[in-house]
This record gives C-alpha cells, sequence and structure tokens, in this order.
C-alpha cells in the first residue's frame, strides 16, 4: 500500500493528504480549468501535497500550464500520455503513470478525462492506492458516434469504474447518463459543480462599455456571445442557421464567437456567403484571464454543443448576470431553467432555437430579469472552493471508510 497508513491519514480533518490528480492534457478547457483550480485549493486552503501527472497539451486550444496561474503546482508531463488511442503510447504511459505513481506515493489518486481516467484508475488501483476517484466531466460515448463505437466506449467505463471507489459527476444529468449505460450503480455517483473563480464574472460588467467599444459594438447592438471551441459536435453551424432570420427580426444583434479552432475557415466562409459579416466577431482563443470581461460587453450567452457535461460558460454568463439559450443537452437544464434563467430549446431545432434568440434580443427586462435570477441561484454553486471543499471531504470519507472497512481493496 503507498503513503501513510489509513489511521494515519484518516485522523483529524487537518491531516495533510498526498494527492495525485491525473489528466490527458490540460489544453484550455473546462474540466482542465476545474482540475487546476482544485490543485491549487488542496496546495493552498488545506496544506495538501499535490502532484498534477498529465500529458502534452497539443492542439490549437492553448496550453493552460503556459499561463503562469499554476504557480509551484509540481507538475509531471508524461510524453507518452495523449488522447488518442495508440496501444503503444498507451502501454507506456501506463508504465509512466505507475512510476509516477511509486515516486509520490499518494493517499489519493483523483483522475480526470476519458483516457488519464481509464489508465490512471487502472495503474492507481493496482498499485492499491487508498482511495481511486474518478471525475466524469462529460461521457465519453454520446449518440453521434457509430455503434461500435460507443459500445466500445461503455465496455470500457463499466471496466474502470470498477476500479475506484467513487466517481464525481459534474451535473446529475451525468450520472443519469452513466447509470443508464450500465457504467456502475447509482450509489457509486456524487455530483459536485465544477468550480470556478466566480468574483471576475460578478464583476464582468465593470468594463463592458470598453470592451465592446474594442470589439466594435455600438450601444445599440444587442450582443449574443457563444463561448466554445470552433470544434465538431459544438453546434455553431446550427447557430448560423438561426441566426439569418434572428438578424432579419432583429438587425441590431451581434454574435461574438469566443474560441478557435479546425473549423475556423468554413465557419467564416458560411457566414460571409450568406452576407452576415458584420453582425459575426470572432475573438479567436484567449486567455481565461480575458473571458470575464468578453462576457461582460454581451447581453446573452447561447450554447449549441451537442453534447457536455455542463459546460462551464452557461454559469459563467448567468453569474455575470446573463441570460443563457441552450440546447437541452446533459446538464444544461440544472442552470437553463425556461422562463427563469432562460431558454433549453432541442437539440438541433434551429426553428426553436431563433425563436428563443429573438425572444431574448427583443426584451430588454426579460434579459435583466433572467440575469439576476441566475446571478443568484448560481454565484456561491460554482465557487471553486464550494468544490474543493466537497471533493475534499468526499477524500476524507473514502479514506475514513477503507480504514473502518479494515479491507481495502
Amino acid at each position: 500500500m503507498l503513503g501513510k497508513s489509513l489511521a494515519e491519514i484518516s485522523t483529524g480533518k487537518n491531516a495533510v493528504l498526498r494527492i495525485a490528480h491525473v489528466i490527458t492534457r490540460m489544453i484550455i478547457g473546462g474540466a482542465q480549468e476545474n482540475t487546476l483550480l482544485n490543485c491549487l485549493d488542496l496546495i493552498q486552503d488545506y496544506g495538501d501535497d499535490v502532484l498534477l501527472i498529465t500529458g502534452p497539451s497539443l492542439g490549437p486550444e492553448g496550453n493552460l500550464l503556459d499561463q503562469g496561474r499554476a504557480g509551484q503546482l509540481p507538475t509531471r508531463i508524461l510524453p507518452s500520455l495523449r488522447r488518442a488511442i495508440h496501444p503503444v503510447h498507451d502501454w507506456q504511459a501506463a508504465r509512466d503513470i505507475r512510476s509516477a505513481i511509486r515516486d509520490f506515493a499518494p493517499d489519493v489518486v483523483h483522475t480526470h478525462s476519458a483516457k488519464g481516467g481509464l489508465l490512471g484508475r487502472h495503474v492507481a488501483w493496482g498499485q492499491r492506492v487508498p482511495a481511486v476517484i474518478h471525475s466524469v466531466h462529460g461521457a465519453p460515448f454520446h449518440p453521434y458516434q457509430s455503434a461500435m463505437a460507443r459500445q466500445f466506449f461503455q465496455r470500457c467505463e463499466r471496466w474502470a469504474a470498477k476500479r475506484c471507489h467513487q466517481m464525481i459527476c459534474v451535473a446529475d444529468a451525468m450520472t443519469d447518463l452513466m447509470v443508464d449505460a450500465g457504467v456502475a450503480p447509482r450509489e457509486k455517483f456524487k455530483t459536485i459543480y465544477s468550480g470556478m473563480d466566480v468574483e471576475p464574472f460578478i464583476h464582468a460588467n465593470d468594463h463592458r462599455d470598453e470592451m465592446r467599444r474594442k470589439l466594435g459594438f455600438a450601444d445599440h447592438h444587442i450582443v449574443i456571445g457563444k463561448i466554445a471551441r470552433l470544434f465538431h459536435l459544438k453546434g455553431h453551424d446550427d447557430l448560423i442557421t438561426a441566426a439569418v432570420d434572428v438578424i432579419a427580426a432583429n438587425p441590431n444583434v451581434r454574435f461574438l464567437w469566443v474560441g478557435d479552432g479546425i473549423l475556423k475557415s468554413p465557419l467564416q466562409n458560411r457566414i460571409a456567403q450568406l452576407g452576415l459579416d458584420s453582425h459575426f466577431v470572432f475573438t479567436g482563443l484567449v486567455p481565461p484571464s480575458e473571458v470575464p470581461c468578453l462576457v461582460g460587453a454581451m447581453d446573452a450567452l447561447v450554447h449549441t454543443s451537442y453534447r457536455e457535461g455542463l459546460a462551464r460558460a452557461l454559469p459563467q454568463a448567468l453569474i455575470a448576470g446573463k441570460p443563457v439559450v441552450s440546447y437541452d443537452v446533459d446538464g444544461a437544464r440544472e442552470v437553463a431553467i425556461n422562463d427563469e434563467t432562460g431558454f433549453l430549446v432541442p437539440a438541433q431545432d434551429t426553428a426553436m432555437l431563433s425563436i428563443a434568440l429573438q425572444r431574448i434580443a427583443g426584451d430588454a427586462g426579460m434579459r435583466d430579469r433572467m440575469g439576476r435570477e441566475g446571478q443568484s441561484r448560481f454565484t456561491d454553486q460554482f465557487r471553486h472552493q464550494t468544490m474543493t471543499r466537497q471533493i475534499r471531504r468526499l477524500y476524507g470519507e473514502i479514506l475514513a471508510s477503507q480504514r473502518n472497512d479494515g479491507a481495502g481493496q
């Protein structure tokens, strides 16, 4: 057994823990932001020893660790740990993760992402780590895959679920999805909403006028934002389709797209072909620190991804006092509450999407009411300190349970 004895690590709430987080890559994304904040909180607020084990952050999304926010977080980057399935790389990644865990001797291994979760749980369980936890930020299987791929990933998740003590879901909808797929029984899941630094979003409007001028928006423009990688299954094409009628009904509407990706050129070409260039602004890739100011420049936010555990952009907008229009997928309905904080529409229903956006764009009083309601409901719920407190408590409960059982694994 690695680390300290179970008796030692479960005596007193102030006991220092050794915690290894495993994630495939630290690109600029929601799961990565969640993981980074959790690691930093554990160090700063609880005095824990934390090691982040990750692979190289390849791709156009950017590297979260390059932005100076990780501070003194100990990090071990494994070149073999890649997102794509590759038998040779994956075999080597498992060996490298095992070496890192043996060197660090953690009390807790907390895994994230499909590949990091599969390999990390397998290795940690084999090394008899006292507490093994996996966070489900989004299921690796979904209806837009082939049946063969979906069944493969479901089998992988069922296998890995037997090699951890608990799974954390970022939304109740994720638990429902995993249970319905037979991954594990419901009691093995716990919902802990993905935390964030809420203060910049509470003050998102402080630089609203300056940011709008910088982006080329006039006072009379109604800015509807979308924060997402320009990638498949993010619904950008759907939004362009819906935008045609929205703009025809209200020419003052402008769309602000925050993010970058492989679909940028074809999306821009389609917008140009429709003659809507003046109604769309692309920011490209921006550091997370700039997102609150961009949200402040918006009047509402739209989320059209076909699948996503619970997109951080939704609570971020609501905490900033902006209403949301979202496809009714996964955890969106837990924050996008019809006629209260925004509107939910069926995924891929561009006609309903257009109607919802027209309603939001045409009623400033509605936007203000919904935005205030969202800010009141969700600010405290999504503080990263709230998330880390709940996760840290879960670590302690698992360790105490292991000690009381006396049998470990």
